[in-house]
Formats: C-alpha cells, sequence, structure tokens
C-alpha cells in the first residue's frame, strides 16, 4: 500500500494532465447532450458499464485478465464508491439544487482537499508552502472564470454541502487509489475495474431509481453522446487518471479540476460558439500562476539567479 511517490511534475506528467483535463472537460458537453433525453443515473450507469467492456476489450487485445485475489476485486469496489458512485450521486443531486457555476467553483475546491488529506494520510505527500499557495491561487482562478456572483444569491446549504462531499469523496479515492501501484496492476487493469466495480453497484439503483429505458427510443444523437461519454470522457481518462496517480501522486493528478473548468470553456468557445470574455482569460491566466507555483520550476530558476 505505501508504495512511495515523490516525483516532480514533468512536461510528460503536465501533458497528460492536460489531455485528462479536455477529456473531463468535454463530459459536460456529451452530458449536456444525453441529459435531454435519458434521466441522470441512467447516464451515468450506461457510462460506466459500457467503459468497462470497452477497457477489458482494449485489456484482452494487449493480453490482460481481470485479476482474481479477493483484496484487489475489493479495493475495486471501494475506489468504485469512492470516485464513481458517491460523487457522482452527490454532483448530480446537488446540482438540481444550485447553479451549475457554483457546483463547479466548489469542485474545483478538490486539490484543496487532496493536499489537506494526502498530507495527513501519506507521508511522502506532505504539502509545501509552494503547493499550499498555488492550489489557492488556482481556486481563485476558477472563481474569476466561473463567476464570483455565481456564489451570492439563493443557494441551498444542503445542496452545496452535497457538491463539497463529492469532492472529499474524489479526494480520498486519489489517496486510496496509491495501493494499486503496489499490487503491481497496470493503470488500464485498475480503469476497467474500477467501473466494473461501479457498474455492479449503480445497475440496482438506477433500476430501482429511473426504472428500465427503452433503448429503441434512444436517438443515434444520444447514442453519440453517451458513447463519447463513456469511451473518451471515462475509459481512456481513467487510464491516464490511474498512469498520473501511479506517477506523480494523489495531490498532482487532482490538479486537474483546477483545469477541466478552463478546458470546458475553450471547448465550448470553439465548438459551441459560446462567448470568451476578458474575465475568463483573467481566470485562467491565474489559473496558469497557480499551476506554475506548484510546479515550482521558475520559482526555483528565479532563486538560482539571485543566488
Amino acid at each position: 500500500m505505501n508504495a512511495t511517490i515523490n516525483h516532480p511534475m514533468t512536461v510528460k506528467i503536465w501533458t497528460m494532465l492536460i489531455c485528462l483535463s479536455v477529456l473531463w472537460g468535454g463530459s459536460f458537453f456529451f452530458v449536456g447532450v444525453a441529459v435531454n433525453s435519458l434521466p441522470a443515473l441512467t447516464i451515468v450507469t450506461l457510462r460506466v458499464g459500457i467503459a468497462a467492456i470497452v477497457l477489458w476489450s482494449i485489456a484482452g487485445v494487449f493480453g490482460l485478465r481481470p485479476p482474481k485475489g479477493l483484496k484487489v476485486w475489493v479495493a475495486f469496489v471501494v475506489m468504485g464508491l469512492l470516485n464513481n458512485v458517491i460523487p457522482f450521486g452527490l454532483i448530480v443531486w446537488g446540482q438540481t439544487q444550485i447553479a451549475s457555476g457554483v457546483a463547479s467553483i466548489l469542485n474545483a475546491a478538490t486539490p484543496m482537499f487532496t493536499v489537506m488529506i494526502a498530507g495527513i494520510l501519506l507521508p511522502d505527500e506532505k504539502p509545501t508552502p509552494m503547493k499550499l499557495i498555488g492550489v489557492m491561487i488556482g481556486f481563485v482562478g476558477v472563481a474569476v472564470m466561473i463567476g464570483i456572483p455565481a456564489l451570492i444569491g439563493e443557494n441551498s446549504l444542503l445542496a452545496q454541502l452535497a457538491i463539497i462531499g463529492g469532492t472529499l469523496s474524489y479526494a480520498f479515492a486519489g489517496v486510496y487509489g496509491r495501493r494499486f501501484k503496489a499490487f503491481g496492476i497496470k493503470p488500464l487493469t485498475t480503469a476497467a475495474g474500477q467501473v466494473t466495480a461501479s457498474t455492479i453497484l449503480l445497475l440496482p439503483l438506477t433500476l430501482l431509481v429511473d426504472g428500465m429505458v427503452d433503448v429503441t427510443l434512444i436517438s443515434m444523437w444520444t447514442w453519440s453522446a453517451v458513447i463519447g461519454l463513456a469511451v473518451m470522457s471515462t475509459a481512456i481518462a481513467y487510464v491516464l487518471y490511474f498512469k498520473i496517480l501511479e506517477l506523480a501522486g494523489a495531490t498532482n493528478v487532482l490538479l486537474v479540476t483546477l483545469l477541466v473548468p478552463v478546458s470546458a470553456m475553450l471547448l465550448g468557445f470553439l465548438f459551441l460558439n459560446e462567448s470568451l470574455d476578458a474575465i475568463h482569460l483573467l481566470g485562467m491566466g491565474l489559473i496558469a500562476i497557480g499551476l506554475c507555483v506548484i510546479d515550482g520550476r521558475l520559482w526555483n530558476q528565479f532563486k538560482a539567479r539571485l543566488v
């Protein structure tokens, strides 16, 4: 369980993190299409179920088989609960009560929770002052970009607490997921195992809440969105997620939640004709500054020149 991870954020890891943010940022578009025809829990279950089929098919091509040990599958179930079932449920419910801007800002607090939780539970991920400052600057950037006014008004406290509960669950998932490196399991297998466990957990709940959905009434446009959500924003995204987690640790992989609003906004600007104003660019700039502070290399170069 306690395999140490104390690697710097290399260009390769930053590139993977940006790619992950684009994949997860695209999920807002796919969900926006699918939610017009399907209930929320049905979308989530289809998302992880199709992703499981895709990932095990790819794993089979590479000669990877599902692990047989009970201990590993128990870990998959816990990871599925922490990384999918609990946060998806809390965040989806929370977004029925409050504006999406508020939800996005609260969700961007994930790295701050992760820094604290990882600092307590993982001896090799103790928070540094630079990382704490960088995360705070990035969080302010998200708030500026999405809009400070989104936090003002009649917002349900219970719904906001639900979103925060989801972000805490993500933070614990990042810390818990560290154990898969010690198991010696490939990121592809870990991703497949997690979404399989999530599907098993979600299916009875979805049937209870949403009932059976007549798939013959679902349009090709909706199916395309669901498949895009499952393949790109889930299957491929989780392989990247577990690879970054393996290489860079829990705190660094969840920096992606600062980048996801940027990716979502840029994708909306490029493909959905959404506006991109000066305040958005200011927020993105603050996020970029925060990530540079977290990375630390520019600061170290500056200090070296002073000496």
